[in-house]
């Protein structure tokens, strides 16, 4: 009896070894996947900054101006000026539309509610 108690405990320990170095490796692949991720998340940020960087670097207003004033037989824009916009209160927004009333209430046929005398 001892001797098959020995030979089951043996087979728990190898089990348990063969799961534990089954996990080590598992956890190992998934660190190495996280480290690949935070770099590919760090080359697109740096990419972001350079789109970013590369978009603030095309719209400065004197280039948009001279490009505006190179084209403007083929596209017609006109330049910015100051007195090109308006104000808030000056749009016009479309009024909501009404809906049509299909449950008419008959307010005459309604009688007034009885008033008890208040004793204070």
């Amino acid at each position: 009896m001892r001797g098959f108690l020995f030979f089951i405990l043996g087979l728990a320990v190898m089990g348990l070894a063969f799961w534990s170095y089954q996990e080590n490796y598992k956890t190992r692949d998934a660190l190495s996947q996280v480290r690949s991720l935070h770099q590919e998340i760090g080359a697109a940020h740096a990419r972001l900054r350079m789109l970013q960087a590369e978009w603030a670097y095309l719209n400065r207003p004197d280039r948009l101006r001279d490009l505006a004033d190179l084209n403007y037989d083929r596209l017609g824009l006109l330049p910015l000026m100051p007195d090109a916009f308006g104000e808030v209160s000056q749009i016009i927004y479309p009024l909501p539309d009404i809906l049509p009333i299909t449950d008419s209430v008959d307010v005459n046929a309604l009688v007034p509610a009885q008033v008890e005398d208040d004793p204070l």
